[in-house]
């Protein structure tokens, strides 16, 4: 059965920020992407991460939090930990594929996963 709708394609993932080029700088090295666009009002990573001004502050935990795949569960950890990250949880484990839970430096929480 077919729905009719709107058929749209994703840009962005878009994520409000207090300040929106240091968060960006953030995840581009977390990402290891560039800053494509950088000011006051909006930011964006090369792909499709963005980040807009809110100054309002971070309430309750977010809906929706990215995962990011990485070789190595501790080397990623101590690079987000030196770029501002704050750790939520310790290693969580499904079965072989272990992650970690952490705040980036807005306080939006993200995972360091293994698979």
């Amino acid at each position: 059965m077919t729905r009719p709708g709107v058929t749209g394609q994703l840009t962005a993932v878009v994520v409000n920020a207090a300040d929106p080029p240091a968060l960006a700088s953030f995840w581009a090295a977390v990402l290891g992407v560039r800053v494509v666009e950088s000011g006051s009002d909006w930011a964006q990573l090369e792909g499709s991460l963005a980040f807009q001004s809110d100054p309002a502050p971070k309430r309750g935990p977010n809906r929706l939090h990215l995962d990011v795949k990485v070789p190595d569960l501790d080397a990623a950890t101590t690079a987000v930990l030196a770029g501002g990250a704050q750790p939520l949880s310790d290693v969580q484990s499904a079965a072989a594929d272990p992650w970690r839970v952490f705040a980036d430096p807005e306080g939006n929480e993200f995972c360091l996963v293994t698979a």
